[in-house]
């Protein structure tokens, strides 16, 4: 069919070699400067996504990056409360201006436009995606080093957009020690994989339970499983974090960025050296 080619791809439906590939990525706003960009993802929902996504920030920020978190979470939002943020975003003639949290991190989530944070978002698929662009957008992200993206769980419309329409440096995925999570994390990796994006690491968390007498770790959900996975898919870097009670009073009272022992700090040095 070649000879009949009119060499117009708009006009055409066939799937040939001289089709152009066109690019779905999408520029962020003209006054944005963002350098690096992570997406923190999970095959399931509950199993500490939204922590990982804020530990990682606080360590980057804490590391003298200028870091930023964009909650792609539009209907199960958590990182406000985690960094303790009442206010809500404001705006100017040029976009919208993320909330700052007392260490400096830039953040965008749902909650920080909504009324009253307990109000439900009961919309569909293409309106949240569409949300999820405009925060990449319509949002002046300014002198970024690193923006880590809270993804919502699984591999449905949202990671699907950020994955083909955000330049992402790589991913960052979330598991616990289950053996059935595993086979949910695969999913996370395959789908990496299809959209030929960098898996830069693997963080476990509720690994395991700190004896407060005798200090010994004790793996409350069964023996972790998260080094073969790392090893099985060739992930460079691995972390894994415990069950703390202090940690999740931090996350609930607000002053997670505060909190003293980040048990991400190396994982996110791996990570910067990787991406350097």
């Amino acid at each position: 069919m070649a000879d009949k080619c009119s060499h117009d791809c708009s006009s055409c439906s066939s799937d040939c070699s001289s089709r152009e590939k066109k690019s779905l990525i999408k520029k962020p706003h003209e006054f944005s400067d963002i350098k690096k960009v992570i997406a923190v993802v999970s095959g399931k929902g509950g199993v500490g996504k939204s922590m990982t996504c804020a530990l990682l920030a606080a360590a980057s920020q804490n590391r003298g990056k200028v870091t930023a978190i964009m909650d792609a979470d539009i209907t199960g939002p958590s990182i406000p409360r985690m960094f303790g943020i009442n206010e809500h975003a404001t705006g100017s003639e040029n976009g919208i201006i993320p909330v700052v949290t007392e260490s400096g991190i830039q953040i965008m989530s749902m909650n920080v436009l909504l009324d009253d944070e307990s109000e439900p978002v009961v919309w569909r698929g293409s309106l949240i995606s569409g949300t999820v662009m405009q925060f990449w957008t319509d949002v002046i992200w300014t002198g970024v080093d690193y923006m880590f993206i809270d993804m919502p769980p699984g591999t449905g419309d949202v990671p699907l957009t950020v994955f083909q329409s955000i330049p992402l440096d790589g991913i960052i995925i979330v598991t616990t020690p289950q053996d059935l999570v595993g086979m949910i994390v695969q999913k996370a990796v395959n789908m990496a994989n299809m959209m030929n994006v960098p898996i830069l690491g693997i963080v476990e968390n509720m690994s395991y339970i700190k004896c407060p007498d005798c200090g010994r770790k004790i793996s409350v959900f069964g023996e972790s499983a998260v080094d073969a996975l790392a090893m099985e898919n060739g992930i460079p870097a691995v972390a894994k974090l415990p069950i703390d009670r202090e940690l999740t009073k931090a996350a609930d009272n607000g002053s997670l960025e505060n909190f003293e022992n980040n048990y991400l700090t190396d994982f996110f040095d791996k990570i910067d050296k990787r991406l350097k």
